[in-house]
């Protein structure tokens, strides 16, 4: 990493112990651009993270909780009538920040839920046939409940398949744990201690250095092949989508990045593959009845494909 990557990292590390892979897939994902989905048990850090990095990222934040009666409307925003004008106005919505806080996503209806689809996809949303551009950067982190928790409501396979990484939490080691208690003695807050290392037009410009990353013939067509692999796949319904590809590739080129490369070899590639495919996958009922899961097929599939030497 450069200094600058470093001190994100760092200053991340001040609020989440013993989390060091998170935190990094999570920094490679905001560095390519994507949006990041932690699905994960209540109480972990998920929302701590995402604050975190926007506060060290000096990105404009903005977090809805949400839950079943939270309104499309109240994420894109809506047009109301102005007496001085006689003109409908249009009044912003949560989303018009650099980094949006989804909390507990899958809590919301399904039609807030799809609220985000265009936003996501096109750093735009549009309200009453008049399209508004989003900040930029933008990006959405997301937290979710595990299925079948109380109160959730699956989140579409659309929804999913945008968002560039899954990333769980976990628990922390007793060490860690015990950490997080030492530094909170005295009523202190760990994130008051978190520093400002970059602000958004500096994001730009690293997300920019990624996307000029240079990537061989040869490693694309290794993204290529362990894609193609998830889609013949006996225990997969469905593989990975050609959205999925160009997510795997963004992430591959900034995980060199984050390695101080301008070049991308397979080990970026192998680095990245799990928390890109994994959510896109769909098992068959049988694989499901077998106790399988995406994960493993995942790491299957990378384990079976020819590494090409580059």
């Amino acid at each position: 990493m450069g200094s600058l990557t470093e001190g994100i990292v760092h200053e991340v590390k001040k609020v989440i112990c013993g989390k060091d892979y998170v935190i990094e897939q999570t920094l490679t994902a905001i560095l390519a651009g994507g949006h990041v989905l932690m699905e994960d048990v209540p109480g972990v850090g998920k929302t701590t993270l995402a604050l975190a990095f926007s506060k060290t990222m000096g990105l404009n934040f903005g977090r809805v909780q949400f839950t079943p009666d939270v309104l499309p409307s109240d994420i894109t925003g809506f047009s109301m009538y102005d007496r001085n004008t006689d003109t409908m106005k249009y009044q912003p919505g949560a989303i018009f920040h650099n980094l949006f806080l989804a909390d507990e996503l899958n809590r919301a209806s399904s039609r807030t839920q799809s609220a985000l689809l265009e936003a996501m996809e096109e750093a735009n949303v549009t309200v009453d046939g008049n399209t508004y551009m989003l900040p930029d950067p933008f990006i959405v982190f997301a937290t979710q409940n595990p299925t079948g928790a109380s109160g959730t409501s699956l989140l579409p396979d659309s929804q999913i398949d945008r968002f560039m990484v899954r990333i769980s939490m976990g628990y922390p080691s007793a060490k860690y744990e015990k950490a997080m208690i030492e530094g909170r003695k005295n009523g202190i807050n760990p994130m008051d201690s978190v520093r400002q290392q970059c602000n958004a037009k500096m994001l730009l410009e690293m997300q920019k250095s990624v996307n000029n990353v240079f990537v061989h013939d040869a490693v694309t067509d290794y993204i290529i092949a362990l894609v193609n692999k998830t889609r013949g796949h006996a225990d997969l319904e469905r593989g990975a989508s050609p959205r999925a590809t160009l997510a795997f590739n963004a992430m591959a080129k900034a995980h060199a990045y984050l390695a101080g490369r301008e070049y991308a070899v397979p080990k970026d590639v192998q680095a990245v593959f799990l928390p890109v495919i994994t959510h896109r996958l769909i098992l068959t009922p049988e694989a499901e009845v077998n106790g399988k899961n995406t994960t493993e097929i995942a790491k299957e599939i990378l384990a079976s494909t020819f590494v090409p030497k580059v």
